[in-house]
Order: C-alpha cells, then structure tokens, then sequence
C-alpha cells in the first residue's frame, strides 16, 4: 500500500469539512474523487498531499507516517506531484525554464521525453500567455512529474478545459497509471469515471 489514512476529520474554525475519512490508495492506481463544490474533496485531496494538516486522523506513506518525515517539503519536492486547478506558470519564463526551475538533477533528455509524452514538445520554448489553456494545464503536467513522483494529486485539472483536452488529459493519467504512477485526483466531472480504476464520492465531509 503506498497510501494510507485513517480517521481523517478536519474543521476550518468550527465548521467540519471531514467526517472520520478512511482511504488507501496502491502503486498504479487512478483513483477519482467526485463530489459537489463544498464537499470536501479538495480538502481531502490537500490532506493526502500532505499541504494540509488534519485536525485529526492519521497518513502513512509507504507504512511511514506523515508525522514522521523530518523534511516535508523536499518529500513533497521528490516524492509527489500536484496539479493545481490553475497552473501556476511563471509568466516571464518559457515553459522549459518553468519545469527546469521545478527539477531536481533532471537531464534534458528526460524532460524532453515529458514534453512528447504530453505532447508538448513544440512550445516548450514559448511563454504561457502565447499557448493555450490545454496546453499551459500539460505543462502543469510536465512540471509534476519532473521528478518521477510516485504519486500525482490532481485539483479538479479539467476545471477550465473543453472536452477535447480534458478526454486528453484523463488519457494521459490512465497512461501513467498503467507504468506505475498512482494518480488521485478531485473533480467533479463525472466523465472521470470512463478512465478511472476506482471512484470515490464525497458528501458533508463523508466517503458513500
């Protein structure tokens, strides 16, 4: 099991947004979690990654616990990837310069073979105000996995994409699920459920 939590409850000030959350989550799964806006999804989702503390509850990565990881943010730099609802490109780079700020010790060979596999590979060299929105989520994308993470958390990545880039975008998660990159993402686009291994819908704070 790479990932595990238990009993996972969190409030913001007094208002409970998970209620006692049970999840796990093996190498190469993709699994989808669905919800309404105001579900408790994305906080779900925050948690798992480990940007957010939970009130209360327990996560263990690789049977270690969170709590445990003495550098959480180069855990977080090697060991995980996240896709924002929005991409969060630096808009005086070239979308090279964007996913090379993000690499640890990466050859260009490898980023290259990123920017093919997302099929990206012509405007790497662009800036993300001259590409479009599909094409600045895949670079969200390349920038993710820069790192060979083992696990890629996904915030609604097909928010503000048309139906063309979001079939492709699902494409590619089932594509890295299959060599072995387990894929948790939040959304609440039901077409998800045409590529996903397993999905898991959230209401109040609730897994059904």
């Amino acid at each position: 099991m790479i990932l595990q939590a238990g009993g996972i409850t969190h409030y913001y000030k007094n208002d409970l947004a998970l209620d006692n959350v049970n999840f796990e989550a093996r190498r190469g799964d993709f699994i989808a979690i669905v919800g309404e806006s105001g579900s408790g999804k994305s906080t779900l989702l925050s948690i798992l990654s480990s940007l957010l503390r939970p009130s209360h509850g327990e996560l263990f990565f690789e049977g270690k616990a969170y709590t445990l990881i003495k550098d959480i943010d180069a855990f977080r730099q090697k060991e995980v990837g996240f896709i924002f609802q929005f991409h969060y490109l630096i808009g005086y780079l070239t979308i090279l310069e964007n996913i090379k700020l993000a690499a640890i010790n990466k050859k260009s060979t490898y980023i290259d073979t990123l920017f093919k596999q997302c099929g990206i590979e012509a405007i790497k060299d662009k800036y993300p105000d001259e590409i479009s929105g599909g094409q600045r989520q895949r670079a969200a994308i390349v920038r993710a996995l820069v790192n060979s993470p083992k696990i890629l958390f996904a915030d609604e990545p097909t928010g503000n994409l048309d139906s063309h880039n979001s079939q492709n975008i699902y494409e590619l998660f089932k594509t890295l699920s299959k060599s072995g990159t387990t894929i948790i993402i939040a959304t609440h686009d039901r077409k998800v459920s045409e590529y996903a291994d397993k999905i898991i819908e959230v209401k109040d704070g609730k897994i059904l």
